[in-house]
């Protein structure tokens, strides 16, 4: 018997079509484990234990926006399990269909009839006085960035151990290819297509007008370090969860060792999505 994992927006017309597709699979013998999403603000990292999404799941579909399907790839964490994205959002950069058409796209899954193209994610280590004190992946990006009444954010980086220079900005964030067109593209950062082997490190509105974006091999480590007496600073993580940061900490980031295994549809390609998501000419809303 195969199991599906499924991951559901708080929404009411997310529920419902998600109601319809559990009947749908379990009228095909098919068990439907489904992960509880939770309405609440960002979490602080380790404020409370994660479940994990089960082993032996055949797929995981996600009925939502781009931050649910982020959720959901937490969920999985480092497991291999093909994702797809079912759009229910604003903008649904992640999404590979859309909800008309889940039950046909479903079949095509069910009968192994697709394929999975596998994204980059970043291993974010940080160390506090010198020690592991935390470890975690992303898909998209994480962010350094000051609270609201703090000064500028003072953030030396270096790339393999190379002093590259020390932002002086309202924060950093650094993103993987998909990321590219989530908060880094809303900062000035340039559009990478997912395939291409690279990291992206964008200023948030930095004082020295020539602090621009830069891309990075994906071989590289980034190491970031707060200037001395820098405070009310915060690291998070897919905005899915936060970690404040002191001048006492080290941040690496490398590429990570499990990617995310996104499902693939025959037929849809990445720059017919990215022309109609960003209303570029030729491209339908």
């Amino acid at each position: 018997m195969k199991k599906i994992g499924l991951v559901v927006k708080i929404d009411a017309e997310a529920n419902q079509k998600a109601e319809e597709f559990e009947r749908w699979l379990r009228s095909k013998e098919i068990e439907v484990v489904k992960k509880e999403n939770f309405l609440k603000d960002r979490k602080l990292l380790n404020s409370s234990s994660s479940s994990i999404a089960p082993p032996d799941l055949f797929s995981v579909f996600v009925l939502g926006g781009d931050g649910t399907f982020l959720s959901a790839v937490r969920w999985i964490g480092d497991q291999s399990i093909p994702i797809l994205g079912v759009k229910f959002g604003e903008v649904g950069f992640l999404a590979e269909t859309v909800a008309e058409d889940l039950l046909s796209v479903a079949e095509l899954i069910l009968n192994n009839e697709f394929i999975t193209r596998p994204r980059m994610r970043l291993l974010v280590k940080v160390l506090r006085n010198g020690k592991d004190f935390a470890s975690e992946t992303v898909l998209n990006d994480i962010v350094i960035n000051k609270l609201a009444i703090a000064r500028l954010a003072q953030i030396k980086t270096y790339i393999n151990d190379h002093y590259l220079t020390t932002y002086r900005a309202d924060g950093l964030i650094v993103a993987t290819p998909t990321g590219s067109t989530a908060y880094s593209l809303a900062a000035g950062g340039p559009i990478i297509h997912p395939e291409v082997p690279g990291i992206i490190m964008t200023p948030i509105c930095p004082f020295t007008l020539t602090n621009r974006p830069l891309i990075v091999p994906d071989t590289s480590s980034i190491k970031i370090r707060l200037e001395k007496k820098t405070s009310d600073i915060m690291l998070t993580f897919d905005g899915q969860e936060g970690l404040e940061i002191s001048d006492q900490d080290t941040i690496i980031i490398q590429k990570g060792l499990h990617p995310v295994n996104m499902i693939s549809i025959p037929g849809r390609h990445y720059f017919d999505v990215l022309k109609t998501k960003l209303r570029w000419s030729g491209g339908r809303v």
